[in-house]
């Protein structure tokens, strides 16, 4: 077992919880001492190498937790304890190439008041990093302890949550985060044998995420828009799997593929906020399911996300012969509540 120990807090969406336990179960080379899983947070003793962690797909931020059992945030500006912050916070730096690192954020509940405006400047002096208000390179959040007497403070271990992905080089309203797709992709059981479609891709989240669980057969992504399908090609091509995807402007309802011709099909469907209208989504989703039916193998997969709650439930009822429903997961993104559903060929 490695010698050092850390207190540590993951934030995930709520409803993916079980992906991130699953997850940190894989990591290799560390030891998970205990875990509390709420919503939305997960907090671990964890032995092990800290840049493991860095890879997690299914987390949004991960933080270095440090306790202080004083009443006030002002004690932290004492001799012991800022030697203890600064040293986490270095150790933290340690993790990311030298340079990386050029601004501080110090986020807490009156971050303005005095006492924590002399903390945010006595860590840059002490860090030489820029105190900055917006997204900050390295970010301390100080809160309140939520078990015992005292304060917590929780370091960032990336310059940018875990879930703002190196590769995304071009977005487009309404791409899904990347966890969220993680977790999609997760739920089909990812084959090497996989023939994969992704069905409206937009922006190649789903398409990249997949590639990042394993290689497959093949893979192919379509989508009508070509602006989009140039934006998934950016991000294919940042993420180093380009040449791994066939990108292909067709329409999802109506596919020149063989029937039975794929293992897999996922998509994220539009559903009324930032494209698409309900409207439009009352032609489009049964069309697509019956659609996907035709081109899934038997016993293939189909993972499908959606706010469109009741439309898409209608229309799985309707052709309950030829998709069975293996599960259904909730989730909290972004203020709204999607759900992903695991679909089985019959």
């Amino acid at each position: 077992m490695p010698d050092r120990t850390f207190t540590l807090e993951l934030d995930v969406l709520e409803g993916l919880e079980r992906f991130a336990v699953d997850e940190l179960d894989e990591l290799p080379d560390c030891t998970i001492l205990s875990i509390d899983v709420r919503r939305g947070a997960i907090r671990l003793q964890y032995a092990g190498d800290l840049q493991a962690l860095l890879q997690l797909h299914s987390v949004v931020a991960a933080y270095l937790v440090l306790s202080y059992p004083v009443p006030r945030p002002r004690a932290l500006l004492g001799h012991q304890h800022m030697t203890r912050l600064v040293a986490a916070l270095e150790q933290v730096r340690g993790l990311a190439p030298p340079g990386r690192y050029r601004t501080i954020r110090l986020s807490a509940a009156g971050d303005d008041s005095r006492v924590l405006e002399r903390l945010k400047h006595t860590l840059a002096e002490q860090t030489g990093l820029v105190v900055t208000s917006d997204e900050g390179d390295l970010l301390l959040r100080l809160r309140r302890a939520l078990d015992t007497d005292g304060w917590e403070a929780l370091v960032r271990l990336t310059p940018r949550p875990l879930a703002t992905r190196a590769w995304r080089v071009c977005n487009r309203p309404g791409a899904p985060n990347a966890t969220l797709a993680y977790a999609m992709m997760r739920l089909t059981h990812p084959s090497p044998a996989d023939r994969v479609v992704n069905l409206a891709c937009g922006s190649g989240t789903l398409l990249v995420e997949r590639l990042a669980l394993g290689p497959a057969r093949s893979v192919i992504g379509c989508d009508l828009d070509h602006e989009a399908l140039r934006c998934a090609r950016r991000n294919l091509e940042a993420a180093g799997y380009a040449d791994r995807v066939c990108l292909e402007p067709w329409d999802a309802t109506m596919l020149p593929l063989l029937s039975g011709s794929v293992d897999v099909v996922c998509a994220d469907l539009p559903f009324g906020q930032l494209t698409g209208s309900h409207r439009d989504n009352e032609a489009l989703y049964p069309r697509l399911v019956v659609e996907a039916g035709r081109v899934t193998a038997r016993h293939g997969r189909m993972v499908l996300l959606t706010h469109e709650v009741r439309l898409l439930e209608r229309v799985l009822e309707q052709y309950a012969d030829r998709w069975a429903v293996m599960d259904v997961v909730r989730v909290r993104s972004g203020g709204m509540t999607p759900r992903i559903y695991m679909l089985r060929r019959t």
